[in-house]
């Protein structure tokens, strides 16, 4: 049995805070008798404060960009530490030379087990962020998983990688905002929001793996975050979540009896066919 979290709850520029947030959320964790926290996309130093105007791509100005950190670097190992033996995963803005990625990493005390480059970039955040180039799982702890960032859930591509690649678990960290359209004054009932649902449940189904997805929460900039972490079976059902509201969904799995279970009769990805499926399938 393994116990998985998904945190709703907000961060910003300030890493003292942040850490300071990630030291109670693990403790609670913890208590929980948690084995992987999920914490958001941009959770050590926030997300961008802009998207842009409805689709018009904006070059954020240099003071404006979350501080550029080193996967290698003080924070990751600090964040490590924290993490002690529970797997942790985290997201922030990574330097790399000349470019900025927008990276979340998977932590234990030992150390970096995996780290993944956000693919898929929505509106302006290619201003922003150079993109990733693929999608691996890893060994840790709690059994093989993958990550992905927010809008690469959109793509089920990106999911169905890191299945065939041996995922029986993946982590979804998203900075996920309500619509800026014809927004719903109760987040429960934002489209945006209804995408998001759709998206963790659909991916968890079509590869029958768990699915664990963190959110941020609150406000940041222009941006109103629609929290709805969220804990997912291979069955697609949703076995914990935080709805529209800040907190932590926590949820105790059999990883290995509920994906034989999902995969019994109906075995989507031993039943594949990639050589129907034309250009740009996954082999």
């Amino acid at each position: 049995m393994t116990t998985f979290a998904a945190v709703a709850a907000p961060f910003g520029r300030d890493l003292d805070a942040s850490f300071a947030r990630i030291e109670g959320l693990v403790a609670d964790a913890r208590a929980r008798g948690v084995e992987l926290l999920a914490l958001p996309e941009a959770t050590l130093g926030g997300y961008l404060a802009s998207l842009g105007d409805h689709g018009v791509s904006e070059v954020l100005p240099e003071h404006a960009l979350p501080p550029a950190l080193d996967v290698d670097g003080p924070e990751v190992a600090r964040l490590a530490r924290i993490a002690g033996d529970m797997v942790v995963t985290a997201g922030f803005c990574e330097s790399d030379g000349a470019r900025r990625y927008n990276t979340a990493v998977a932590v234990t005390g030992d150390g970096v087990l995996g780290v993944h480059r956000k693919v898929h970039q929505p509106l302006g955040e290619s201003n922003s962020y150079a993109a990733g180039d693929g999608f691996r799982a890893f060994e840790t702890p709690v059994g093989r998983i993958g990550m992905m960032i927010c809008y690469d859930k959109a793509f089920p591509e990106a999911a169905r990688t890191l299945a065939v690649d041996g995922a029986e678990v993946v982590v979804c960290m998203s900075a996920w905002p309500g619509s800026r359209t014809g927004a719903a004054a109760d987040l429960a009932e934002d489209r945006w929001t209804r995408r998001f649902d759709l998206f963790d449940q659909a991916r968890a189904l079509e590869n029958q793996i768990v699915w664990v997805s963190a959110n941020q929460s609150g406000t940041f900039g222009a941006l109103r975050f629609v929290c709805s972490a969220k804990v997912v079976g291979p069955g697609g059902d949703v076995l914990a979540t935080t709805g529209v509201a800040p907190g932590t969904a926590v949820a105790t799995v059999d990883v290995g009896e509920v994906l034989a279970g999902a995969r019994r009769s109906m075995g989507h990805l031993r039943d594949r066919r990639p050589e129907t499926y034309g250009v740009g399938a996954v082999a």
